[in-house]
């Protein structure tokens, strides 16, 4: 297959033999040469029905991919370069209330270049009907996960594309808001591609399209089983006596033998699938890992800090991750460990802040069960941020502190051999943390959380 491949072929491609069914249009009238009487409009659409055996630019239907039921949305973008009328407009919200009315996740499948300019500004609204019915599809608690393929420019990658749970794309693709033909005669083309796109934190993965289907399968799967029940602690893969002094809990917990988060998520899930991004511009690869997988034959969400630095960009993502889960009633994992936010001047101008502020929001808003294991650093708010108040756990090589005993020595005024006897002053090994009612280690419960 190739990325522009018609929609039929598409379809094929993802689906699983024998089951898409294609859904029920709605008639509409508009007139010869549509609501603008534009002169030659109804002659380029009978062109178009005739080239590519379509009478719109999508194809909507119910299937199964992998065994999992869904709606999917295919663009032809042969049928007038993909672009968005009425019709195609009354064809969206058909299949969205469809996906509403009988519980199905929204698959859209995109190629497309945009607006159609022989129905005006009648064809650009079409996009506000677009995103109230993806608004709509939201609040009911079902997933979205995008296809972007070649072309995906235009209102339809603002809407059904970068509006989705989750966006795939298909290897060098065409995607972002400005065509080829409307962007500025000095734009660099590689801004404008699936692997771009990508890399600023506004889709996903890049997905070939031999494993299209079987990643998409599993997404679906993923993202379609609710659960009441809160993730189960990991289990410690690290040290398992406790540390006898705050200092040496430090120690422990910045050793670079310490198992980190991969090792946790290795251990914890049969298979997981990343997130990418803060759908902002950016990306935290190093600071933060989030995504899906399964656990014990469920799915937890999960957010993991690497033990570096967090950045905006990785509570950004985070937040994203957390408010989806909740969104559809998926329990979250958290493992903490960070030495603190980033607080370089480019942090800073990133919104670091704000973005600690809207992690915090996002634990303390979920309705979903939040399990948090601290694993390794604990440094002051850039790492509670991420921790489920009531619900935190710590292992045997960890600490949690208000701030790093070197920066609480220094701001005391105290010399820096100081550190170590304010590491204990600091009550910051797991048992200290567990005596305070902060955490929960082994069978106890912290302080007003129950067993």
């Amino acid at each position: 297959m190739t990325e522009r491949a018609s929609a039929r072929e598409v379809l094929a491609l993802v689906t699983d033999d024998g089951t898409f069914a294609e859904l029920p249009y709605p008639a509409r009238d508009s007139g010869p040469d549509g609501p603008l009487v534009w002169q030659g409009y109804d002659a380029a659409r009978a062109r178009a029905a005739e080239r590519t055996g379509e009478q719109e630019s999508v194809v909507c239907g119910t299937a199964r991919v992998e065994s999992t039921p869904a709606v999917l949305i295919a663009f032809e973008f042969g049928f007038l370069g993909g672009s968005l009328g009425e019709r195609t407009g009354d064809r969206l919200e058909a299949a969205y209330t469809y996906a509403r009315e009988h519980r199905l996740p929204v698959v859209p499948l995109i190629a497309t270049g945009g607006s159609r300019m022989q129905e005006g500004m009648l064809a650009l609204t079409q996009l506000q009907r677009v995103a109230r019915q993806s608004a709509l599809t939201r609040e009911a608690g079902l997933p979205q996960v995008a296809v972007a393929r070649d072309p995906t420019t235009g209102g339809g990658w603002a809407t059904l594309g970068a509006g989705a749970d989750v966006v795939l794309a298909l290897p060098g693709a065409q995607i972002g808001f400005a065509g080829s033909r409307v962007r500025p005669p000095d734009a660099d083309p590689a801004a404008y591609t699936a692997e771009a796109q990508v890399a600023a934190g506004s889709a996903d993965a890049v997905v070939p399209p031999r494993e299209l289907r079987r990643t998409l399968g599993r997404w679906l799967r993923l993202l379609t089983a609710p659960s009441d029940d809160p993730a189960p602690v990991p289990a410690p893969l690290g040290a398992t006596d406790l540390p006898a002094t705050g200092w040496a809990a430090v120690h422990r917990a910045r050793s670079p033998e310490r198992p980190r988060a991969a090792d946790y998520l290795d251990a914890y899930f049969s298979h997981r699938l990343p997130v990418s991004g803060d759908r902002c511009g950016g990306t935290d690869p190093e600071g933060m890992l989030c995504g899906f997988g399964e656990h014990g034959g469920r799915t937890v969400a999960y957010a993991a800090q690497t033990g570096a630095a967090t950045r905006p960009a990785g509570y950004r993502t985070a937040a994203r991750l957390i408010r989806l889960a909740d969104r559809l009633g998926i329990p979250v994992l958290t493992l903490v460990d960070t030495p603190g936010a980033a607080n370089d001047a480019e942090a800073e101008r990133q919104g670091a802040g704000a973005a600690i502020a809207d992690l915090f929001g996002a634990v303390a808003a979920a309705r979903t069960p939040i399990t948090t294991l601290l694993i390794g650093e604990g440094g002051s708010g850039g790492a509670l941020a991420l921790a489920a108040p009531g619900n935190t756990w710590a292992t045997p090589d960890s600490y949690f502190s208000v701030i790093a005993p070197e920066l609480a020595a220094a701001i005391l005024k105290r010399p820096p051999e100081e550190a170590e006897p304010t590491a204990d002053q600091l009550r910051i090994r797991p048992q200290d943390l567990a005596d305070l009612g902060v955490v929960r280690t082994g069978n106890r419960p912290a302080a007003g959380t129950g067993a």
